[in-house]
């Protein structure tokens, strides 16, 4: 009973955490995910018919036992009543085994399916999708509620199917023996129930408030933990503030966790007493009927025995509608993050990206950031309602041509949408009018696998994962061999670095490749590159935020990335604008300007100004003119920064 009763709690406070209702449309949803299952469901329903069988069987025959004992009966009609509970007890375990095999593998083999789905189809999201979402709630999806979907098969599937069929039989036995001490167990019934109800809602409630600040500690962690948080709160953090809100929270989940500890034990002494009172009334009312000759002995064992098996399947089916709409409140919510449709998809007649040397054409480029409703839910940013803002065109008519091999510079003001037209080459957003062309054809009309083999990017984060040098690089081309790993690292200006490291390829780099410098980073994107041999690329100021060591390095792994390419280069230090074919001068999303470097300074217009004020500031605070007549009569260009 004891066991029954920490089940019941446990459920219950489940099914307490969120009532919602369901729609019938959840159910057909469930239903098509259960069909690949659907043998292992008929076999695992059926051992759970068979073990309920097995279950009431078991206290028949011990009563059995005690009438042939009382009536003096033959020895060995003891032994074979005996032997058939023996028998019986292994089966059951048998069954037992057998049946949570089932289970495990139908709950497992659902988490797969689930998870999976939820992966492939997360990875098809817009970059605005994940610019949007909180990590960690995307990642509980694929966690807790893809786990608390599964609960709905493995464990309340077989629950209400095996307790609907303990309960009938139980009763049926149980009313043949006696109908009267059947009853009367009956009405202690509400006295089990109605208290577990009560604590479960509130234990679900402190569990509620316990996982919230656990989450919220989480949270803090990981953000003091990384890397750039633990940088940014030993600059300017205070240890003994940053001390105490922690402190704080973990003290709240500490008094939650007696609280919830005194309300089990009291909750499972009260309904151990209620079973002790249940039992004692079958022991005392049967005795009283037996001595009175109008009951066996051997009924009042069996009774008692099943009165055990009465509580359990009484009390679960009280709370299985309201566990089932928990586990079905799980579903609907990984189903949620599936019904979100990516922005960006493959065209059923996509074709690859013609052979041979490659050319991009923006041609009259329109485009908005989509707004959050459009990419994102509320319960994945923690908000109470999406922004509706967005959708605000920021591109503006943008139309250029880089012929195969052609360098594309951009260059402008911070937020002119240099970047946002890098992006949109890629794919990682989609154009509101206009087109994006390689190779002559519209990026929407390419395959993506194509459309990654053909175009490479470099942005300026450098971002690695922690896993090993040859694991990072093998991005670019899984099967690459090591000569081949080598060979870009070598290209790169890096191979020296990565021999001398402790286990050479096989080094792990750190959280986002923090164990190496911001140079190193950039160098190994670029042998990413260099490896993947892709035709397109595009640099997104790559050389930003490098010293003027680590840039001359990286500026020597860009020419051999370079090297007979097509290149749209976002600019950042005025050496790589000079070498490329054509600058695009890029301002509140139009192009107002473009040339090669000499006609841009002869036209005396935004790019000019720009050069020119770079130019003075490298030069010691020189003044406009001055410098424009350095320019004019061919003193040397310094390589300063372009915003």
């Amino acid at each position: 009973m004891e066991t029954t009763a920490w089940m019941q709690l446990h459920g219950l406070i489940n099914a307490q955490r969120d009532r919602r209702p369901f729609a019938r449309a959840t159910l057909r949803r469930v239903a098509a995910f259960a069909r690949p299952h659907r043998r292992h469901i008929v076999l695992f329903v059926l051992l759970s018919v068979a073990g309920a069988l097995l279950a009431v069987a078991t206290p028949v025959l011990a009563g059995r036992v005690v009438n042939a004992i009382v009536h003096g009966d033959e020895p060995g009609t003891v032994v074979r009543l005996a032997l058939l509970i023996a028998a019986i007890a292994l089966g059951e375990a048998a069954l037992g085994l057998l049946n949570r095999w089932l289970s495990a593998t139908l709950g497992e083999g659902l988490i797969l399916d689930l998870r999976t789905a939820v992966f492939d189809h997360v990875q098809r999201m817009p970059v605005a999708f994940f610019t949007r979402t909180r990590t960690g709630a995307l990642v509980s999806r694929l966690n807790n509620d893809v786990i608390g979907a599964q609960r709905a098969f493995s464990n309340s599937l077989s629950g209400v199917v095996g307790n609907v069929v303990t309960l009938l039989l139980t009763l049926a036995v149980m009313l043949t023996l006696s109908w009267r001490i059947t009853l009367l167990a009956l009405v202690l019934l509400p006295v089990f129930v109605v208290p577990a109800r009560r604590v479960g809602a509130r234990m679900a409630r402190l569990q509620r408030e316990a996982a919230d600040l656990n989450a919220a500690m989480g949270t803090r962690m990981t953000e003091r933990f990384s890397a750039p948080g633990a940088t940014l709160v030993k600059l300017f953090g205070r240890p003994d503030d940053e001390s105490a809100e922690f402190a704080a929270r973990a003290r709240r989940v500490r008094d939650i966790g007696v609280r919830t500890a005194m309300a089990q034990s009291a909750f499972i002494t009260a309904l151990t007493l209620v079973s002790a009172l249940a039992l004692a009334l079958v022991y005392g009312l049967g005795g009283w009927f037996a001595l009175r000759g109008s009951l066996e002995p051997g009924a009042i064992v069996s009774l008692a025995l099943l009165l055990t098996r009465l509580y359990a399947p009484l009390t679960a089916l009280a709370g299985a509608r309201v566990e089932i709409m928990s586990a079905l409140v799980s579903f609907e919510r990984v189903f949620e993050v599936l019904d979100l449709k990516p922005l960006i998809a493959e065209r059923p007649d996509a074709r690859p990206v013609p052979d041979g040397p490659v050319s991009v054409e923006f041609e009259d480029v329109r485009f908005g950031y989509p707004s959050a409703d459009k990419v994102s839910l509320a319960s994945l940013e923690e908000v109470a309602a999406l922004d509706t803002r967005g959708g605000a065109e920021v591109l503006h008519g943008v139309s250029f041509r880089a012929e195969p091999g052609q360098t594309i510079a951009l260059v402008g003001s911070s937020g002119a949408g240099k970047s946002t037209i890098a992006q949109l080459l890629p794919r990682l957003y989609d154009v509101d009018a206009g087109s994006v062309r390689l190779g002559g054809v519209d990026v929407r009309d390419l395959t993506a696998a194509s459309l990654r083999a053909t175009l490479g990017m470099v942005t300026q984060d450098g971002h690695l994962f922690h896993d090993t040098v040859r694991a990072n690089l093998a991005l670019a081309r899984p099967g690459a061999t090591d000569d081949e790993l080598w060979d870009a690292l070598r290209r790169a200006r890096l191979d020296d670095l990565v021999r001398a490291l402790p286990d050479g390829l096989d080094t792990v780099v750190g959280e986002r490749g923090y164990r190496l410098s911001g140079g190193e980073r950039q160098r190994m994107t670029i042998a990413r590159l260099l490896l993947a041999r892709q035709r397109v690329v595009i640099l997104d100021e790559a050389t930003a935020h490098l010293d003027n060591t680590s840039e001359a390095a990286v500026q020597e792994a860009l020419a051999e990335a370079l090297e007979g390419r097509t290149a749209v280069v976002i600019a950042h230090r005025l050496s790589t604008v000079r070498a490329a074919d054509r600058i695009l001068v890029v301002e509140a999303g139009r192009v107002v300007e473009r040339g090669t470097h000499d006609e841009l300074l002869a036209l005396g217009g935004r790019y000019a100004e720009l050069y020119r004020t770079q130019f003075a500031a490298v030069n010691g605070g020189t003044g406009p003119a001055e410098a424009a007549r350095g320019g004019e009569r061919g003193l040397p260009t310094p390589e300063v920064a372009a915003p």
